[in-house]
């Protein structure tokens, strides 16, 4: 299924089916500020497993990002107790990047690794965003990208509608994505680590 979202006004009709889906467990692809992602309600453990393994990713401990809303929904599953981490979260967010942090037990327990870190991110992207503030709660994403290359038909909806229809519940079309991945910072040391330049230059 294709339905069409606008970020500078987000049908709130449109909004509430794709929640819906969400909370049924289901899976979507959706624009971010960076590269197309698929991804579901933070709750719905078989989708996030069926992401896992559709990417290649261990399905016991998958490596995906949590999207927030705000910073207090972002408070309630992180840990950051340094005020200059959260000072540079701050700055850059919302915005292109994915910062590693300290997670808490807020966490479903499929994200509980043995570092208790997770990948946050707060993308300046209004469709996905309203999705959240909809849903109540984060979504677990993956981006469509695969083995850090991102071929064009990963930036046209429509393209990547035809691809994954067969995987995907629904495709939301929020406009031509782009093909640069996000910025990933690494907070969790006594100072932040870029451990892969993507979209975006970081604010200190």
């Amino acid at each position: 299924m294709l339905i069409k979202l606008y970020q500078e006004n987000p049908n709130i009709d449109q909004v509430r089916r794709v929640t819906w889906l969400l909370e049924q467990g289901g899976i979507i692809i959706c624009p971010t500020d960076t590269i197309y992602a698929m991804g579901c309600d933070i709750r719905a453990s078989r989708a996030i497993e069926k992401i896992a393994r559709f990417k290649g990713l261990n399905p016991a401990n998958p490596s995906m990002s949590f999207i927030f809303s705000n910073f207090s929904q972002l408070s309630e599953y992180t840990v950051i107790r340094d005020n200059d981490i959260f000072r540079l979260l701050k700055r850059n967010l919302p915005g292109p990047f994915t910062f590693i942090v300290k997670a808490n037990n807020q966490i479903p327990p499929l994200f509980r690794n043995k570092k208790k870190t997770v990948g946050i991110r707060i993308p300046n992207n209004n469709i996905i965003l309203e999705l959240i503030r909809d849903l109540g709660r984060p979504m677990i994403t993956s981006s469509l990208h695969e083995h850090d290359d991102v071929i064009e038909y990963m930036t046209d909806p429509e393209l990547i509608h035809e691809k994954y229809r067969d995987f995907a519940d629904m495709v939301i079309d929020g406009g031509y994505g782009g093909n640069i991945p996000s910025t990933v910072v690494d907070c969790t040391e006594d100072e932040p680590v870029i451990v892969r330049q993507g979209l975006g230059v970081l604010e200190y």
